[in-house]
């Protein structure tokens, strides 16, 4: 499966589709509410780029992960926000704005951490006398080349024609689920003989990993002072990761199904934990407004001082 044409052009070109959409969902304003303040964009981004990581490390030296599966751990979690987290985070009530400032950043800072951490993982677990590596320019090309390029053109697209960006965006969105559900169908099959043992010994490290970064994500909000639907944005933004980002490193740069499993198996997990977050995050929210309108009620307004 490493080396057919629906791995190394198709999947190349599916995810160019997909940012795309992404690029479709932001506007200049976007950036700048957030930047106006930027606690929740710095907390977000330091989060996902560096403690997803070191938190995929940890969990691989806990539960002894065989070398292929725990690179292939190491790369899912640095991987940055889906497609589809700005809309869990509508669904859940989060701040929409703040997640998708963060996966726009997340995956420009990923086209420079990716390759580093996955290239420090393969030392780790297979050694520096292993010839297998993650090629850092190319990478990066290839990581520029479907990240920056489809942004732009999908914002360029929304500033011209708002109207055909608001009925595409839609179409893209289901376009990469699809994508995704193909890729994580041919995986299975390609490895149907080795899979219930893949999944035992991946399954409850991405189980792990997932449940992780929605942690984080509300512990950094306690950190730095963030609201909740802040918080909301940063744990569904850790949890709804970009799996065929994942897939493309696994599949098309390092040609490993092995190390593809994690990707695969997140790519399953995060939707029905996503939705559990749905759930927790409208009665957050819900009892959030509840008790401010109780408090705004309590404060007298005939006052005068």
């Amino acid at each position: 499966m490493e080396s057919s044409p629906l791995i190394s052009i198709g999947l190349p070109i599916s995810l160019f589709i997909i940012m795309i959409g992404i690029g479709m969902t932001l506007t200049a304003r976007d950036f700048h509410q957030v930047t106006v303040k930027p606690t929740g964009l710095i907390a977000g981004t330091i989060t996902q780029i560096l403690l997803m990581p070191m938190a995929a490390f940890a969990l691989a030296w806990a539960l002894q992960l065989p070398p292929a599966m725990a690179v292939g751990l190491v790369i899912i979690a640095a991987c940055p926000g889906g497609t589809t987290s700005n809309l869990f985070t509508l669904l859940a009530r989060g701040n929409v704005a703040l997640s998708i400032v963060l996966t726009v950043s997340a995956s420009m800072i990923t086209i420079m951490s990716l390759p580093v951490f996955a290239n420090y993982a393969l030392g780790v677990y297979f050694g520096t006398q292993q010839e297998i590596q993650l090629p850092f320019g190319k990478t990066v090309l290839m990581l520029s080349l479907i990240v920056l390029l489809p942004v732009a053109i999908g914002m360029g697209i929304r500033a011209i024609q708002p109207a055909l960006a608001a009925r595409a965006e839609s179409l893209v969105s289901v376009f990469g689920g699809l994508v995704l559900a193909v890729l994580i169908v041919g995986i299975v099959y390609g490895i149907r003989d080795r899979f219930l043992d893949l999944l035992i010994q991946a399954g409850p490290a991405t189980v792990s990993l997932n449940l992780l970064g929605i942690g984080l994500g509300f512990l950094s909000m306690k950190l730095a002072g963030l609201g909740k639907r802040e918080g909301l944005a940063i744990a569904t933004e850790l949890g709804i990761k970009n799996g065929t980002l994942g897939l493309m490193v696994t599949l098309t740069l390092l040609q490993s199904s092995d190390m593809s499993i994690p990707s695969a198996i997140y790519g399953v997990i995060m939707f029905p934990i996503g939705f559990l977050l749905v759930a927790l995050g409208r009665r957050i929210v819900k009892i959030d407004a509840r008790e401010g309108s109780a408090t705004n009620s309590a404060v007298p307004t005939g006052e005068a001082g």
